[in-house]
């Protein structure tokens, strides 16, 4: 499709461990999808997000010295306190699976899964006796412990042999499904779609990423966001708390963020 005023042109980018993303993504929908109430102050480049029930937290703060991204759980009658945090580079579709498997009502706690079984499936390899590496070896996932006392889980993709482009963490009580989902959105394929020149992904060096441009009706990218939040929003039995406008209804297909 020509670019056209109607138009915006969107990059495709593999791998999707490499393709960053809007924070809106994931913040948006925990909003006015399943309450999570925010505090508001313009001095100060954070957000936070809790649940009804204040038993979990969402803080988002560009700190250059540690992760940008960090979820604290309170413990519970069956399971200890447990946490997750990611960089800034992380794709927000990975942390987006963890968050949307964390609000999904229709989801057991402690449902039976395996959270390297969809790495497996997609092709990653054994890295030492704790962890996978994937198959371009740009990502790898360990969880130092013994079986009998596993520890946390440790994702990183590296940049060279000193810097990282991000590193995701799960505590060690950290419910599986939530890993599980990570690693499910890590494992999939398909190259993710973004706009404004990827946000940052030149700064990764040439041959790092693969982009592939087209041209998209500018309504799919505008609508993408807004979808995404009546998709969350309908798993719930009563509406959200904040209305927000009718659903649009261009193709799937071709979205961005």
């Amino acid at each position: 499709m020509p670019l056209t005023p109607e138009t915006v042109e969107v990059d495709f980018v593999a791998p999707r461990h490499l393709a960053g993303g809007d924070p809106a993504w994931i913040t948006v929908p925990l909003h006015r999808a399943c309450g999570w109430s925010h505090g508001d102050d313009p001095l100060m480049p954070r957000v936070l997000l809790s649940t009804p029930d204040q038993k979990a937290l969402l803080r988002l703060e560009p700190d250059p010295d540690n992760q940008w991204w960090a979820l604290y759980h309170a413990a519970e009658p069956d399971r200890p306190a447990w946490y997750a945090s990611f960089g800034a580079r992380t794709p927000v579709e990975l942390i987006a699976a963890v968050t949307d498997a964390l609000t999904d009502p229709a989801l057991a706690a402690d449902a039976p899964c395996d959270p390297y079984g969809a790495l497996r499936q997609a092709g990653w390899s054994r890295y030492f006796d704790d962890g996978l590496v994937s198959p371009d070896e740009k990502a790898y996932v360990e969880r130092p412990g013994t079986p009998a006392d596993p520890g946390a889980w440790f994702f990183t993709v590296p940049l060279g042999t000193r810097r990282k482009v991000w590193e995701g963490r799960f505590g060690a009580h950290t419910p599986p499904r939530l890993v599980a989902a990570f690693t499910a959105a890590l494992a999939d394929p398909k190259p993710l779609p973004r706009t404004h020149g990827g946000r940052g992904l030149s700064a990764l060096g040439p041959n790092i990423v693969t982009r592939e441009t087209t041209s998209v009706l500018a309504v799919r990218v505008a609508g993408a966001l807004e979808d995404r939040v009546h998709s969350v929003a309908a798993r719930h039995a009563t509406p959200p708390t904040v209305p927000f406008p009718p659903r649009q209804t261009p193709p799937r297909h071709g979205r961005s963020r």
